[in-house]
């Protein structure tokens, strides 16, 4: 496991989740799965308490913590995608809650944020053109899902 691992809290669900990412993303596995002793202060004995898994070769640790926390927008996952094809198929897998969808950000089935990025996109925006970076920037603002052709389309003029 790295030496720091985000710890996502999920209500019950937390196996569910974490086999979810682990379907969705290569190089991708479910590590260990604890679960709770016969004498936890609440749920059953034998309940999953944590799952301990890897996405892309990073550590994360799924905590079924109940329903006193849920997630927000203020953490997000980021995934750097190669091409279209790519966006389109994590947006496919991803998008959940349509009306949460911004500048390639969207909201899964779990409530947790992820930024769907095609890498131009961080290209473009840092470009030392910074007329091209503003056209860049003012196409992704309108849109939901990043689409590579009109950014692309706007960095040219």
């Amino acid at each position: 496991m790295d030496r720091i691992a985000p710890c996502l809290w999920f209500d019950g669900k937390a196996e569910e989740a974490a086999n979810f990412y682990v379907g969705l993303f290569p190089e991708s596995r479910i590590e260990e799965v604890v679960r709770s002793p016969s004498d936890y202060p609440s749920g059953s004995e034998g309940d999953v308490l944590v799952v301990y898994f890897t996405l892309g070769a990073r550590s994360f640790i799924a905590l079924n913590g109940g329903p006193n926390f849920t997630f927000t927008e203020a953490i997000s996952l980021s995934i750097d995608c190669a091409d279209q094809a790519e966006v389109d198929r994590y947006w496919q897998a991803l998008s959940a809650h349509p009306e949460n969808e911004q500048c390639g950000w969207v909201k899964d089935r779990y409530g947790l944020s992820w930024q769907i990025v095609p890498r131009i996109l961080p290209q473009l925006l840092a470009d030392p053109d910074r007329a091209k970076a503003g056209r860049v920037m003012q196409a992704m603002m309108a849109m939901k899902k990043i689409d590579v052709a009109a950014i692309e389309k706007a960095a040219a003029g």
